[in-house]
């Protein structure tokens, strides 16, 4: 049987990235239960749950410059998920618009 042991950094690392990884699901799925749209689909609301509880807590990050940002807080859920909402909600308006713009018969651009 193979044992994998990883140092104290590594194990450190890996717990921080499953901890946003984890994270980002949830807000993703958070944010697809406010913004019930048939796209991006699962993997797409994982992505972009991930992408925007990132962006979230990032611009959490330089609201309260003066003390560290914890993910696992109820100020970090909310702005993760928060993040993830305007993300999809973006890639909502983005796609409705991109639809729009193949069904316009005066767009000549095709």
């Amino acid at each position: 049987m193979i044992e994998l042991e990883l140092s104290q950094p590594a194990q450190y690392w890996a717990s921080v990235a499953l901890i946003w990884i984890g994270l980002g699901i949830v807000a993703g799925l958070v944010a697809r239960m406010l913004v019930p749209v048939r796209e991006p689909g699962a993997v797409g609301t994982l992505v972009i749950g991930i992408l925007g509880s990132t962006a979230g807590l990032w611009t959490l990050s330089l609201v309260v410059a003066d003390r560290p940002v914890n993910p696992i807080s109820p100020a970090g859920f909310f702005a993760a998920c928060l993040g993830a909402f305007v993300l999809l909600l973006g890639h909502h308006v983005c796609q409705a618009y991109i639809a729009k713009r193949r069904e316009d018969p005066t767009n000549t651009s095709s």
